[in-house]
């Protein structure tokens, strides 16, 4: 069976040299595949190239190597590898086809056959294949389907989520980022008839594709068709207000992942963040403390505080989340009802703004007292000590954080004596 590409198109520079240029060389007939492919068409900035080849992953390794790049064999049992060229990576795939699949992982099996290969892929945008002269193999009408943005399974939609579940979030991803106009109706169909292979997923998996759809530009609508078709409710049962979410995207907020999964759960977020296995930085950043946050009118005073007691990110954070909670509480049910790309943001009320601006210049005021400087005044070590320096610091919160070294040193040096 031929298999002629499907057309050319003007070679893609990120082929045509370094690492990606090598692993071409060196395998005969291997492509670039995946996202590499679609983001050159659709005109995006490539991050990662992928390629595949029709060599099993022994001969891959063996012939990388004569050609003197370094090979990691980071998923070999899935005929993965990773050729480093001047410290730059690239992921290079023997060409699959299946053998078994339990809905998330995959019993694979080397092939030569090109179609067999992008078959087993998600999406048409995803399935398509290019070498560095610029062909192009498009068996499944990817490229068509990225000019009009449609998302859309290669094959039947329940087959391909029955191999793997974690398409159902992917779709979603790929809708925020790729999807215009009216989603696929098939694809809709299916992903809601799988909402129960969900739980198959680990939450690890779930927490990185969330984090990735909430970093679209306007995953809005992509939220509201999750919402419709069950998966929201079966990935983020702590979910109860996307409308706040979608205020936040309104107003104009930073495209911040952590920031939208905050608006999406609210005050269960640091819950359901730690359910999904978040880090412990990402945990940290949605903690939120028994301390009063500031007014968007706060006194100078009341915002060092602020930014002692809480940060100056969490600060943001809050001004954000405050504005869109307000704009919900405020505007009509069906406001949020038809949100999606296009949208412009609503006009930046003066006060949040401003808060904003003094949070962001204004410095994090720093105690200026250390155990050391107890121990100078002659205070034993010990928990007292320690105790002492509390209250002192509580002074100096109460101050507005204004007190100096020799002020907080002769409030220390006041508590330690006792009452007059």
């Amino acid at each position: 069976m031929t298999d002629a590409p499907t057309r050319t198109a003007a070679p893609p520079a990120i082929l045509a040299g370094g690492a990606p240029a090598a692993v071409l060389a060196a395998l005969p007939g291997s492509r670039a595949v995946g996202g590499a492919v679609r983001d050159v068409l659709a005109g995006r900035d490539v991050h990662d190239i992928d390629i595949a080849a029709p060599f099993p992953p022994e001969e891959m390794a063996t012939r990388l190597k004569a050609a003197r790049l370094k090979v990691f064999e980071t998923g070999l049992a899935h005929g993965t590898l990773t050729a480093v060229l001047d410290h730059q990576p690239v992921e290079v795939t023997s060409l699959r086809r299946d053998l078994t699949t339990d809905g998330r992982h995959a019993e694979v099996a080397w092939t030569t056959d090109w179609r067999e290969d992008a078959a087993r892929r998600d999406f048409t945008i995803n399935a398509m294949s290019m070498a560095a002269d610029g062909r192009l193999w498009d068996y499944f009408g990817g490229e068509a389907d990225l000019a009009a943005g449609l998302v859309r399974f290669v094959g039947d939609p329940a087959t391909r989520l029955a191999e793997d579940y974690l398409r159902a979030l992917r779709f979603f991803r790929f809708q925020a980022r790729y999807g215009r106009g009216e989603p696929d109706a098939a694809a809709l169909a299916a992903i809601g008839a799988a909402v129960p292979g969900l739980a198959r997923l680990s939450v690890e998996r779930i927490w990185m594709e969330l984090k990735r759809l909430l970093e679209a530009p306007d995953p809005s609508a992509a939220v509201l068709m999750m919402e419709a078709t069950g998966v929201l409710q079966a990935v983020l049962p702590e979910c109860h207000r996307p409308t706040v979410l979608l205020a936040l995207l309104r107003i104009g907020a930073p495209v911040d992942p952590l920031l939208r999964f905050d608006a999406l759960v609210g005050s269960g977020s640091v819950r359901a963040a730690r359910r999904l296995k978040a880090s412990g930085e990402e945990l940290q950043r949605l903690a939120q403390t028994n301390a009063p946050l500031p007014g968007f009118d706060a006194s100078d005073d009341e915002l060092r505080r602020a930014l002692v007691l809480h940060g100056r990110q969490r600060l943001l954070d809050f001004s954000w989340l405050d504005q869109a909670a307000s704009l919900v509480a405020a505007a009509d049910p069906d406001y949020f009802s038809h949100p999606g790309p296009g949208q412009q943001p609503l006009a930046q009320p003066a006060l949040p703004a401003r808060f904003r601006a003094r949070v962001a210049e204004m410095p994090v005021p720093v105690f200026p007292l250390l155990g050391r400087d107890g121990l100078a005044a002659g205070i034993p070590p010990g928990p007292e000590l320690g105790r002492l320096l509390a209250a002192t610091r509580a002074w100096w919160l109460d101050q507005g954080c204004t007190p100096d070294h020799a002020a907080c040193l002769a409030r220390l040096q006041a508590l330690a004596a006792g009452p007059a």
